[in-house]
């Protein structure tokens, strides 16, 4: 079954990647209109989401917010088939990066970075920074339950020169590669619910006092790794800028937590800079204290 699913959609997206940006975009509307309107995919959790977030906002602003929400979704999620074909100067010029000197600097130190950053404007497209380092660059993903499409995923992944690693794999993964002197860039996309409250830190997010991912801040700690923020700016529609934020180059004196808070706070600036381009369709803030 697995198998005739892949047969029968990959044909279907691949001749969406193929599509000039240009019609790209008008799909992307198209789509909108049937995701956002007709079917209202994740509408409820996406309305309380912001109105949770962003309670000081006027009923109308936050609707406002939401409609450019998943006209943004869309793009985003029709860019991440695009990337299936785009060429390196097609994505060169879609999304670029400020100030690459920092992880180059970095890079001179001889120690793994752990890269950090939010489910904000185009995370997808930040793999193509694999282009400029000399470091191993590795993903960590959640494994794709369809065998074939987790090889596709693998193969346009490894076409930009990345490794990816299952969260399960990850630690493991790490400790070996220090041992071994095998120096990388790990990104960490680490600003959604974590899976057990219970075995997570609380703080507060966009106000609301809830648990948040440490996993990136431990495992730089252990393995004595520099720490950074890539934030993501949405220039236009389907141009983005990354910029590098040095968090620190001793994750070891840094007190427990202090990274993950630091982290979280930047994710906030973004959201209240430019809402319409953070991920509002999954739970959040499912575990909070009331």
């Amino acid at each position: 079954m697995q198998l005739i699913v892949y047969l029968l959609l990959y044909p279907i997206l691949f001749l969406i990647s193929i599509l000039p940006f240009r019609l790209l975009y008008i799909f992307s509307d198209f789509v909108c209109f049937i995701v956002y309107r007709i079917i209202g995919y994740r509408k409820k959790t996406v309305r309380e989401n912001i109105a949770m977030a962003l309670p000081h906002l006027s009923f109308e602003e936050r609707k406002q917010i939401e409609k450019k929400f998943y006209s943004h979704m869309c793009d985003m999620f029709l860019e991440m088939i695009k990337t299936m074909t785009i060429s390196r100067e097609e994505i060169e010029k879609h999304y670029k990066f400020t100030n690459l000197d920092v992880i180059s600097e970095l890079e001179k130190k001889g120690k793994s970075i752990a890269l950090l950053c939010g489910h904000y404007a185009s995370y997808e497209w930040v793999i193509s920074m694999n282009y400029y380092i000399t470091f191993n660059g590795y993903g960590i993903y959640k494994k794709i339950a369809n065998k074939y499409f987790d090889k596709l995923v693998h193969d346009i992944r490894s076409k930009f020169k990345a490794i990816l690693i299952t969260t399960k794999e990850t630690i493991s993964t790490a400790e070996y590669n220090h041992k071994n002197g095998i120096l990388g860039i790990w990104g960490f996309a680490s600003d959604q619910s974590p899976k057990s409250s219970l075995k997570s830190h609380w703080y507060t997010f966009m106000g609301i006092e809830t648990p948040i991912h440490v996993g990136a801040e431990l495992l730089a700690k252990r393995l004595d790794m520099n720490v950074v923020f890539l934030k993501t700016k949405k220039v236009k529609r389907g141009y983005y800028e990354g910029t590098i934020e040095i968090m620190t180059e001793d994750a070891r004196s840094v007190p427990n937590y202090e990274i993950s808070e630091s982290f979280i706070k930047k994710i906030e600036e973004q959201i209240y800079e430019a809402p319409e381009y953070y991920l509002w369709t999954h739970k959040r803030w499912k575990h909070k204290k009331t």
